[in-house]
Protein backbone atom coordinates (compact mmCIF):
# COMPACT_ATOMS: atom_id res chain seq x y z
CA UNK A 1 0.00 0.00 0.00
CA UNK A 2 1.06 3.16 -0.77
CA UNK A 3 0.25 6.50 1.54
CA UNK A 4 1.36 9.95 1.40
CA UNK A 5 0.47 12.93 3.90
CA UNK A 6 -1.63 16.16 2.74
CA UNK A 7 -1.47 19.44 5.08
CA UNK A 8 -4.55 20.83 4.72
CA UNK A 9 -6.97 23.36 6.96
CA UNK A 10 -8.29 20.11 9.52
CA UNK A 11 -4.71 18.95 9.94
CA UNK A 12 -2.63 16.70 8.11
CA UNK A 13 -4.00 13.69 6.64
CA UNK A 14 -3.21 10.41 6.00
CA UNK A 15 -4.02 8.87 2.59
CA UNK A 16 -3.55 5.14 1.98
CA UNK A 17 -4.12 2.94 -1.87
CA UNK A 18 -2.81 0.79 -3.98
CA UNK A 19 -2.24 0.98 -7.42
CA UNK A 20 -6.39 0.37 -7.86
CA UNK A 21 -7.91 2.73 -5.85
CA UNK A 22 -7.92 4.38 -2.20
CA UNK A 23 -8.49 2.37 0.72
CA UNK A 24 -8.15 4.74 3.30
CA UNK A 25 -8.25 8.48 4.72
CA UNK A 26 -7.28 9.01 8.08
CA UNK A 27 -7.43 12.21 10.16
CA UNK A 28 -4.53 13.81 12.47
CA UNK A 29 -5.57 12.29 16.09
CA UNK A 30 -4.56 14.42 19.26
CA UNK A 31 -2.83 16.50 16.89
CA UNK A 32 -0.18 14.64 15.84
CA UNK A 33 -0.96 12.76 11.97
CA UNK A 34 -1.98 8.96 11.68
CA UNK A 35 0.93 6.19 11.35
CA UNK A 36 1.30 4.57 8.19
CA UNK A 37 0.81 0.16 8.96
CA UNK A 38 4.60 -0.75 8.36
CA UNK A 39 5.13 -2.48 5.20
CA UNK A 40 3.36 1.05 3.48
CA UNK A 41 5.79 2.68 1.05
CA UNK A 42 5.64 6.42 1.42
CA UNK A 43 4.84 7.40 -2.00
CA UNK A 44 2.14 9.42 -3.83
CA UNK A 45 1.52 7.82 -7.28
CA UNK A 46 -1.50 6.61 -9.14
CA UNK A 47 -4.70 7.09 -7.23
CA UNK A 48 -2.60 8.37 -3.92
CA UNK A 49 -1.63 11.38 -6.26
CA UNK A 50 -5.13 11.73 -7.59
CA UNK A 51 -6.43 11.92 -4.39
CA UNK A 52 -4.13 14.52 -3.31
CA UNK A 53 -4.95 16.66 -6.06
CA UNK A 54 -8.64 16.48 -5.71
CA UNK A 55 -8.73 17.03 -1.66
CA UNK A 56 -6.40 20.22 -2.11
CA UNK A 57 -9.10 21.66 -5.20
CA UNK A 58 -11.93 20.29 -2.50
CA UNK A 59 -9.87 22.31 0.47
CA UNK A 60 -9.56 25.22 -1.82
CA UNK A 61 -13.35 25.13 -2.71
CA UNK A 62 -13.10 24.22 -6.27
CA UNK A 63 -14.31 20.77 -5.95
CA UNK A 64 -17.90 19.79 -4.68
CA UNK A 65 -17.82 16.04 -5.63
CA UNK A 66 -14.86 13.57 -6.21
CA UNK A 67 -13.88 10.56 -8.98
CA UNK A 68 -11.82 8.40 -7.47
CA UNK A 69 -11.63 5.06 -7.35
CA UNK A 70 -12.45 3.65 -3.92
CA UNK A 71 -12.19 0.64 -2.10
CA UNK A 72 -13.30 0.91 1.24
CA UNK A 73 -12.63 -2.36 3.80
CA UNK A 74 -16.04 -3.27 5.56
CA UNK A 75 -19.16 -5.18 5.83
CA UNK A 76 -21.79 -5.54 3.22
CA UNK A 77 -23.86 -3.20 5.11
CA UNK A 78 -21.84 -0.80 6.14
CA UNK A 79 -20.65 -0.79 2.36
CA UNK A 80 -23.94 0.22 1.43
CA UNK A 81 -24.04 3.05 3.78
CA UNK A 82 -21.03 4.69 2.59
CA UNK A 83 -22.87 4.07 -0.70
CA UNK A 84 -25.94 5.95 0.50
CA UNK A 85 -23.42 8.32 1.72
CA UNK A 86 -21.97 8.96 -1.19
CA UNK A 87 -25.14 10.61 -2.56
CA UNK A 88 -25.66 13.46 0.20
CA UNK A 89 -24.92 16.25 -2.00
CA UNK A 90 -22.26 19.07 -1.27
CA UNK A 91 -23.14 21.42 1.42
CA UNK A 92 -26.29 19.10 2.82
CA UNK A 93 -26.80 16.94 5.75
CA UNK A 94 -29.12 14.31 6.30
CA UNK A 95 -29.76 12.95 9.77
CA UNK A 96 -28.77 8.80 11.02
CA UNK A 97 -32.85 8.71 10.61
CA UNK A 98 -32.92 9.42 6.91
CA UNK A 99 -29.79 7.51 6.43
CA UNK A 100 -31.18 4.76 7.95
CA UNK A 101 -34.57 5.05 5.77
CA UNK A 102 -32.22 5.29 2.54
CA UNK A 103 -30.38 2.30 3.60
CA UNK A 104 -33.71 0.87 3.58
CA UNK A 105 -33.72 -0.20 7.54
CA UNK A 106 -35.30 3.01 9.18
CA UNK A 107 -35.36 1.46 12.88
CA UNK A 108 -31.47 0.51 12.48
CA UNK A 109 -30.09 4.53 12.92
CA UNK A 110 -28.04 2.76 15.77
CA UNK A 111 -26.55 0.47 13.04
CA UNK A 112 -26.15 3.07 10.79
CA UNK A 113 -24.52 5.46 12.98
CA UNK A 114 -21.62 3.08 13.72
CA UNK A 115 -21.35 2.01 10.09
CA UNK A 116 -20.56 6.15 9.19
CA UNK A 117 -18.42 5.86 12.41
CA UNK A 118 -16.71 3.11 11.06
CA UNK A 119 -16.27 4.96 7.44
CA UNK A 120 -12.33 4.18 6.51
CA UNK A 121 -12.58 6.89 4.11
CA UNK A 122 -13.77 10.13 4.91
CA UNK A 123 -14.61 13.34 3.47
CA UNK A 124 -14.55 11.51 0.32
CA UNK A 125 -17.16 9.46 1.83
CA UNK A 126 -18.70 12.43 2.98
CA UNK A 127 -20.16 10.84 6.58
CA UNK A 128 -19.49 14.60 8.13
CA UNK A 129 -22.64 15.24 6.26
CA UNK A 130 -24.64 13.31 8.85
CA UNK A 131 -25.87 14.97 11.60
CA UNK A 132 -28.61 14.55 14.60
CA UNK A 133 -32.38 14.48 14.41
CA UNK A 134 -32.58 17.66 16.50
CA UNK A 135 -30.14 19.23 13.55
CA UNK A 136 -27.32 19.30 16.26
CA UNK A 137 -23.24 17.97 15.29
CA UNK A 138 -23.06 14.59 17.25
CA UNK A 139 -20.12 12.07 16.63
CA UNK A 140 -17.61 12.06 14.09
CA UNK A 141 -14.38 10.07 14.11
CA UNK A 142 -11.99 13.62 12.89
CA UNK A 143 -13.46 15.01 16.15
CA UNK A 144 -16.51 17.39 15.95
CA UNK A 145 -14.62 20.52 15.53
CA UNK A 146 -13.61 18.99 12.15
CA UNK A 147 -17.32 17.92 11.18
CA UNK A 148 -18.14 21.88 12.00
CA UNK A 149 -15.74 22.84 9.56
CA UNK A 150 -15.86 20.81 6.61
CA UNK A 151 -19.66 21.76 6.59
CA UNK A 152 -18.43 25.48 7.53
CA UNK A 153 -16.18 24.99 4.19
CA UNK A 154 -19.03 23.39 1.94
CA UNK A 155 -21.96 25.80 3.34
CA UNK A 156 -19.17 29.09 2.51
CA UNK A 157 -18.42 27.85 -0.86
CA UNK A 158 -22.52 27.17 -1.93
CA UNK A 159 -23.18 30.90 -0.69
CA UNK A 160 -20.42 32.48 -3.44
Amino acid sequence: MNYCYLDTPIGKLLIAGDENAIHRIEFPKRGKPALPERDWILSAKGPVAEAVRQLREYFAGKRTGFDLPLAPQGTDFQRGVWRRLQEIPYGETISYGELARRVGNPKASRAVGAANGSNPIPIVIPCHRVIGSNGKLTGFGGGLPTKEALLALEARQLSL
